[in-house]
């Protein structure tokens, strides 16, 4: 069965405090519904080389067992209220995708 991920890139962060809100509600949401943060960077010291654009933006990768895990994750009571939390005017480009077997 293929994996699922969230791939989250953050163009801009204009409330880096409500945006801390949104992590400490999002973090055991995404781990109740069994995902596992690969990446998140440049916000944790991890290191970026940027290409075409340049940009270095925060973006997350978070890997589920499923895709359908992935999806079910997103939907749940937990991580909606997680979503609540984000800022107004907050820019994300936030994506579910199917990995490859």
């Amino acid at each position: 069965m293929a994996k699922g991920y969230w791939v989250s890139v953050y163009p801009a962060i204009s409330d880096l405090e409500r945006l801390t809100a949104y992590d400490k509600l999002a973090g055991p949401a995404v781990q109740a519904g069994g995902g596992r943060v690969l990446s998140r960077i440049p916000s944790r010291g991890g290191r970026v080389v940027a290409h075409e654009a340049g940009i270095t933006q925060r973006v997350v990768l978070i890997e589920f067992d499923s895709f359908e895990q992935a999806v079910a994750a997103y939907e749940s009571e937990a991580y909606q209220k997680a979503l609540v939390a984000l800022p107004d005017g907050f820019e994300r480009d936030f994506r579910i995708i199917e990995g490859i077997d």
